[in-house]
C-alpha cells in the first residue's frame, strides 16, 4: 500500500495507513431490449462507488486524530483525498471507530466522491495520444514510401504517453526516426526533381513522379511532426 494518504488536513501515518483502498464504480446504463434479442445501450456516465479503507489510530495522539476525522465527518465539507496518482474531491459519508484504548483505535472510513480531479489530466493525455496515432495513420496513407509501422506500433503500446517509461522512450525514438527518414527521402526526391528535365516524355514522367512523391513526403512530414508534438504534450 502507498506510504502517502492525505484526507483534508489529515496525513495518515503508521498503522493509520490502510493495507488497501477500495475504489472504482460503475457506468450508468440504460438498456433497450428490442425484438429478436437486439440491444441498444445508452451510456449515461460514470457512477463512482464510495471509497473506503480501514486502519488503526495509534500512539499518544491516536484519540485526538480520530476525533479530528469525526469532526470532519460531522462538518460535511468537501475535502481533498489523495494517494499515489489518485486525487478526488470527497465528502466523508461514514466514520466508524472502535475505542479499545486511547492509543489503539481501529477505524473505517467511507467517502462519497464529488469529482475525480485527476480525470481531466488523464483524459487530456489519452486524447493527445489518440491524436498522435491519428496523425501517423494519416501519414501512412499518403503513399510516401516511408514505412511508419514501427512508430504506429510503438504509440499503441501501453504506457507510450507516460513520461519516463520504457514505452514512452520507444515511442519518442520511433517517431523521431520516422521524421529523420522522411527528411532524408525529401532530400533525395528534391535532387531527382532538379535532375530530371521534362524535355522528353520519359523525363516529364520521372519529374512528375518525383514531384508527386515529394508532395506526399511533405504531407507525411507535417503529420509526423504534429504527432511528435502531441506525444510530447501527452507526457506533461
Amino acid at each position: 500500500m502507498s506510504t502517502y494518504l492525505l484526507l483534508g488536513p489529515v496525513l495518515f501515518q503508521d498503522f493509520e495507513l490502510p493495507e488497501r483502498i477500495s475504489w472504482g464504480g460503475k457506468q450508468r446504463l440504460t438498456v433497450h431490449r428490442l425484438p429478436g434479442g437486439t440491444r441498444v445501450i445508452d451510456a449515461l456516465g460514470r457512477d463512482d462507488k464510495e471509497i473506503t479503507w480501514s486502519g488503526v489510530f495509534s500512539g499518544s495522539g491516536g484519540s485526538d486524530r480520530a476525533r479530528l476525522i469525526d469532526l470532519l465527518r460531522a462538518g460535511g465539507s468537501v475535502l481533498s483525498l489523495t494517494w499515489e496518482a489518485f486525487f478526488y474531491s470527497v465528502v466523508i459519508a461514514g466514520f466508524d471507530a472502535d475505542y479499545s484504548r486511547s492509543n489503539w483505535i481501529p477505524y473505517r472510513i467511507t467517502c462519497t466522491v464529488l469529482r475525480d480531479e485527476a480525470e481531466a489530466l488523464l483524459t487530456a493525455a489519452v486524447s493527445l495520444a489518440a491524436d498522435a496515432l491519428s496523425d501517423l495513420t494519416a501519414a501512412a496513407g499518403l503513399d510516401s514510401g516511408v514505412d511508419l509501422s514501427a512508430p504506429l506500433a510503438a504509440l499503441a503500446s501501453p504506457g507510450a504517453t507516460t513520461l519516463g517509461s520504457a514505452a514512452y522512450g520507444t515511442a519518442v525514438g520511433a517517431v523521431s526516426g520516422a521524421s529523420t527518414q522522411i527528411d532524408g527521402s525529401m532530400t533525395t526526391q528534391e535532387g531527382l526533381v532538379n535532375a530530371n528535365t521534362p524535355d522528353t516524355a520519359e523525363g516529364l514522367t520521372q519529374a512528375t513522379s518525383s514531384a508527386g512523391t515529394l508532395a506526399a513526403l511533405a504531407g507525411a512530414r507535417g503529420y509526423v511532426q504534429r504527432a511528435a508534438a502531441n506525444l510530447q504534450n501527452a507526457s506533461t
